[in-house]
């Protein structure tokens, strides 16, 4: 089953973003911040301008990105 969120996504991947968007390399050098501003709940997107708009159109560094935000909240509550 298609989501309505497909077709708008897919669009927006076609189309790239209306700012600034970060490389896979920069991504990549700056996922690790990136993923800690988010879990302190600052203003990540704010911190660092492009990131979520790469995330939004690359599939191989969403998933980096979904991965290591998983695994660093993992370990943030297995050491609470």
């Amino acid at each position: 089953m298609t989501s309505q969120a497909d077709p708008d996504r897919l669009v927006k991947r076609l189309v790239g973003p209306s700012g600034p968007e970060l490389t896979c390399e920069q991504c990549f050098n700056q996922l690790d911040r990136y993923v800690e501003l988010e879990l302190a709940d600052a203003r990540a997107d704010h911190e660092i301008p492009g990131m979520l708009a790469h995330l939004e159109g690359c599939p191989a560094c969403a998933e980096d990105h979904e991965s290591l935000l998983t695994f660093v909240a993992r370990q943030r509550t297995d050491a609470d």
